[in-house]
C-alpha cells in the first residue's frame, strides 16, 4: 500500500497526492513511513512563501502568480493555509474557489489546509505536505499563510522565497511595527497600487528596509546582500506580477549563486527536527503523563498552592528524561 502510494505521487497522480494529504493533516502514522520514503525526491521546487494581513489581496495574487507561472510552462502547487473552522477543524476561507479558474488545470495542484491553532501563521502538516507536492514533481510551490505578526513568521523557515504583501494607506501600521519586520520578507509588494497613498506606502517600507539594511545575516558576512524591492501590483487585473514574478527569479539565482539556498536548506532541517521533537513530545505529555495519577495529583497541589506550575514543569521535565535514561 505505502509503495503503491508513493509509486503514484511520484507520478503526479492529483487523487492520490489528495488523499495523502488528508492522511498528513489527519495525523494517520502510515504517512511518516511515505514521506520518509519520498523524502529523497524532494528538492528540487522553489517554495514561495505568501504573508501579510488580512484583506490586502494575498489569494488574488497568488492566482495571478499561477497563471504567470503556468505561462512559463512551470507546474505549480498552492497550500493556502487559513483560519480553522472551530465546527469541522477545516480551512474556513476556502482559496481553492478564489483559485477555481485552475481547478482543471492539470499542472497546478491547490489545497486549503486549516492552520489548527497553530501560532506561527502554517499549519503543523505544512511541511510534509510541501515534501509530497516537491517529490510530485512541481516546480513552484506556494504558501499562503493566515497573516503576519509577532506569531506568524514560520514561513521563513520553509520558503526560499517570501513575500510580504501589503497595501496602500498602510503606512503608520507600518511604522508602528517592530523592528525585525523588514526579516521577514525577501521582496515587499504592495497591492492595491490603484488605491490612494500607494505612492506613500512604498517610500515607507523603502525607508524602513534601507535602515534595516545589512544589520545582520550570512549574506552579509560573506560580502553579499539581496537588496530588497519593494513592487507595486494590482492584482485583480494582474498588472505588475509578471514583473514580480522575474523579481522572484532574480532571489532563485541570488541563492543559488551566493550558496545562501544551502543556508536556507540546513536552517529548513533544523527547524523540522525540533518541529518534529516537539510534537512528538507534546503527544507523549498529553497522552501518557497527563492521563497519569501522578499527574492529576499534581494538578490538585497546584489548585491549593502547595506547588508552583515552573516547579510542576520541571518535574515533568525530569520524569521524560528518567524514562529516556
Amino acid at each position: 500500500m505505502e509503495k503503491e502510494i508513493v509509486g503514484k505521487v511520484l507520478e503526479g497522480d492529483l487523487r492520490t497526492i489528495a488523499r495523502l494529504i488528508t492522511l498528513i493533516e489527519d495525523g494517520d502514522p502510515q504517512t511518516l513511513e511515505i514521506i520518509s520514503q519520498l523524502y529523497k525526491y524532494t528538492g528540487k521546487a522553489h517554495i514561495i512563501g505568501v504573508t501579510g494581513p488580512p484583506g490586502v489581496g494575498k489569494s488574488c495574487l497568488v492566482d495571478k502568480l499561477i497563471a504567470e507561472y503556468r505561462k512559463m510552462g512551470k507546474t505549480v502547487g498552492v497550500i493556502a493555509v487559513d483560519p480553522t473552522s472551530p465546527f469541522t477543524g477545516g480551512a474556513i476561507l476556502g482559496d481553492r474557489v478564489r483559485m477555481k479558474e485552475h481547478s482543471l488545470d492539470k499542472g497546478v495542484f491547490i489545497r486549503s489546509m486549516g492552520s489548527r491553532g497553530s501560532l506561527g501563521g502554517l499549519s503543523k502538516a505544512t511541511s510534509n505536505v510541501i515534501k509530497v507536492l516537491d517529490a510530485s514533481g512541481k516546480n513552484v510551490i506556494i504558501v499562503e499563510t493566515v497573516g503576519i505578526g509577532q506569531t506568524q513568521v514560520d514561513i521563513v523557515k520553509y520558503a526560499h522565497t517570501v513575500l510580504v504583501v501589503l497595501m496602500p494607506k498602510m503606512g503608520d501600521e507600518i511604522q508602528a511595527m517592530k523592528t525585525g519586520f523588514h526579516e521577514i520578507g525577501d521582496i515587499f509588494v504592495v497591492n492595491k497600487a490603484d488605491q490612494e497613498n500607494a505612492d506613500r506606502t512604498v517610500m515607507i517600507l523603502e525607508e524602513m528596509l534601507e535602515a534595516g539594511k545589512g544589520r545582520s545575516g550570512e549574506a552579509k558576512k560573506a560580502g553579499l546582500e539581496w537588496e530588497k524591492p519593494v513592487l507595486k501590483t494590482i492584482a485583480t487585473t494582474g498588472e505588475g506580477v509578471h514583473e514580480l514574478v522575474e523579481t522572484i527569479e532574480k532571489h532563485k539565482e541570488y541563492l543559488v549563486n551566493s550558496k545562501m539556498i544551502e543556508k536556507i536548506r540546513e536552517k529548513r532541517s533544523e527547524a523540522e527536527i525540533l518541529d518534529s521533537v516537539l510534537a512528538k513530545l507534546q503527544d507523549y505529555i498529553f497522552k501518557d503523563i497527563a492521563q497519569t495519577d501522578w499527574f492529576k495529583d499534581m494538578v490538585k497541589r497546584i489548585a491549593v498552592g502547595e506547588i508552583d506550575p515552573s516547579s510542576a514543569a520541571e518535574k515533568v521535565v525530569k520524569k521524560i528524561l528518567q524514562k529516556e535514561n
